[in-house]
């Protein structure tokens, strides 16, 4: 679990104050003003994100791959970290233990369709909020199902860096298969969304047709196949030159329908998006792509007026009802 939280942590000193002989009601409206005008005043304050349903360990035993000595779980953010959105990041380090964390939409708004979600970070964290919990609130604000994935990091030493965090995918994608029913989900609506390495992690999920683990219990009986993806500013999709796809991600006519957001001006290669697409293309597989002229990289999606690339989640949404997965 966190260790600390995101943000300014705020600490109330307890002391003596004309507030402390209120009775217990005003003392809680008092505290619940206190609270939002400090929300609104301070752009580094945090912002409580919803809890999970369900928190599931993904590996019944020791996860597959060489044994990793990371040390203690724990959130990395420094005071001087810049801010995104006017907000601090949650970067989450020394992953061992890989974790779903189901959010479900109210029964009665769910739209049957689900989405696992891999935060970015280089392969040496996540970005726990901002690519993680803060998606999973989007998705299920339209009746979407999300489970963010806790993958394991860092692997940026390990060849390939990539291999982990695909396997945690492929399990958890069969976990959510196994559990459609009791979710209330639809087994063939389960998708993958991605940013930056974690775009990486959702386009090898996406396009590999090999269970990159031995099955470990009845759930990875369940498919380990998404039917639809979304990467967003996804990392490591060229070659050294930008001319070429990297050795061993290939488009077939099978691959699943993906929407791809990228800015121009993005340090990681544009170019990897448009080999992509133009292999979706090739394939004949739908898909869409979304290129701004400006908008950089590690936005999430939490909007910036300036920079239109971060209204991406409402192209999404027109596209997710075109597929079907929302109402």
């Amino acid at each position: 679990m966190l260790n600390r939280l995101q943000g300014d942590a705020i600490h109330l000193r307890k002391r003596r104050s004309p507030c402390s002989r209120l009775v217990p009601a005003c003392r809680v409206v008092v505290f619940g003003l206190l609270m939002s005008v400090i929300l609104l005043v301070l752009p580094g304050a945090f912002i409580m994100a919803a809890e999970p349903n369900e928190v599931i360990k993904l590996w019944p035993g020791t996860p597959p791959g060489p044994a990793r000595e990371v040390g203690e779980e724990r959130d990395t953010t420094k005071p001087e970290d810049n801010l995104v959105g006017g907000r601090r990041i949650i970067k989450l380090a020394n992953v061992s233990v890989p974790e779903a964390h189901v959010y479900l939409p109210p029964a009665d708004q769910r739209t049957g369709a689900s989405v696992v979600i891999c935060p970015g970070g280089g392969f040496h964290i996540l970005a726990w909020d901002l690519e993680g919990t803060e998606v999973a609130e989007w998705l299920n604000s339209v009746g979407v199902t999300a489970i963010v994935l806790k993958y394991r990091v860092p692997t940026s030493q390990i060849e390939p860096k990539w291999l982990q965090p695909v396997q945690d995918a492929q399990r958890t994608i069969s976990i959510v298969r196994s559990r459609a029913k009791e979710w209330g989900l639809n087994a063939e609506q389960v998708g993958v969304l991605g940013f930056s390495a974690g775009g990486h992690t959702a386009a090898r999920t996406a396009l590999t047709t090999e269970r990159l683990y031995e099955a470990v219990d009845d759930a990875d009986n369940q498919s380990f196949l998404p039917n639809a993806s979304v990467l967003v500013y996804p990392a490591y999709l060229s070659n050294k030159d930008n001319t070429k796809l990297p050795e061993g991600l290939a488009v077939t006519k099978d691959s699943p329908p993906t929407f791809i957001v990228h800015a121009f001006d993005d340090p990681i290669p544009v170019q990897g998006s448009l080999l992509l697409t133009m292999a979706l293309k090739n394939a004949n597989v739908p898909s869409e792509l979304h290129v701004y002229d400006t908008g950089g990289h590690g936005y999430g999606l939490r909007p910036v007026d300036s920079k239109p690339v971060t209204m991406w989640p409402e192209r999404c949404e027109v596209w997710l009802k075109r597929i079907g997965w929302m109402k």
